[in-house]
């Protein structure tokens, strides 16, 4: 699924690309990922100039004349700039541009295309609910985030809800919490202001990295060509049985609430023990 430095990096990409690009036609080959009809929606976005592109949490947020066209890839997919002559075999969504490039977004699995017109962008629900980009935050916000978490919130859980901080997900929150040292089920309030701290620096270098390489290798960039950062650029995660970078200890894969995640037993001590 893509994170923060996948759609960061897809949102910079677009906004050099297609800024200033006429939709002349739109394409739907999966009406159900649609928050319209398809004739609603192609009506709403043909004529439409592309102003800008951002993005907020795991969602691309494409600035238009007539409106906001907001792309979430679900649990992963391709954005690519193409021409008819060049499409992939699999497409669910085609804008094309009055310069004969179109733009091809395809789903996994639930993935979305939303069109909100421009005062209507915080009605969305799935927008509405967002909270600040994680790449965003200053440590003083961050610090008062924590602040706010109810008693028994565990560190993983907070981390990982889109409310509290949009943008991580479940590919990088296993280095996230070994760079900073936690247990996934230390309670927030338990951290000490050295721990919010380290929290803070580890999500930086849990996620810039990953950043600064164009995403992870199992994403692809605009062009077609994969992220740079590869699993020899991951500390544990995913790395059960291999040696604890920092320790030497076998990486453990525990489950924690429904999900699984990889930690070192003796760098992240269990709060329970």
């Amino acid at each position: 699924m893509p994170e923060a430095p996948e759609i960061a990096s897809r949102s910079a990409e677009m906004n050099t690309a297609l800024k200033n690009k006429v939709i002349e036609s739109v394409e739907v080959s999966q009406p159900k990922c649609l928050n319209l009809s398809v004739e609603e929606f192609k009506a709403a976005l043909v004529t439409g100039v592309i102003e800008s592109v951002s993005y907020h949490g795991k969602w691309i947020m494409m600035n238009t004349s007539r409106g906001w066209l907001l792309l979430n890839l679900g649990m992963g997919g391709e954005i690519l700039l193409v021409t008819r002559d060049s499409l992939p075999a699999k497409y669910r969504l085609v804008l094309d541009f009055t310069d004969k490039t179109c733009l091809t977004i395809n789903f996994w699995w639930f993935g979305y295309a939303f069109h909100a017109k421009q005062e209507e962008l915080f009605t969305i629900p799935m927008i509405a609910r967002l909270g600040p980009n994680v790449l965003d935050l200053t440590q003083e916000d961050f610090k008062t985030l924590l602040e706010n978490q109810k008693s028994k919130t565990r560190v993983k859980a907070f981390l990982l809800d889109q409310s509290k901080i949009a943008g991580i997900g479940n590919a990088y929150i296993h280095d996230i919490l070994f760079l900073a040292r936690l247990h996934p089920k230390r309670i927030v309030s338990s951290l000490s202001d050295a721990e919010r701290t380290g929290l803070y620096n580890a999500i930086q270098g849990g996620l810039r990295p990953s950043l600064k390489k164009g995403g992870a290798f199992y994403e692809t960039n605009l062009y077609g060509q994969k992220g740079g950062f590869s699993m020899e650029d991951i500390l544990i995660g995913y790395k059960e049985g291999n040696a604890c970078p920092n320790c030497g200890t076998p990486i453990e894969k525990i489950r924690t609430g429904s999900t699984s995640s990889f930690i070192c037993p003796t760098c992240q001590p269990d709060p329970a023990f």
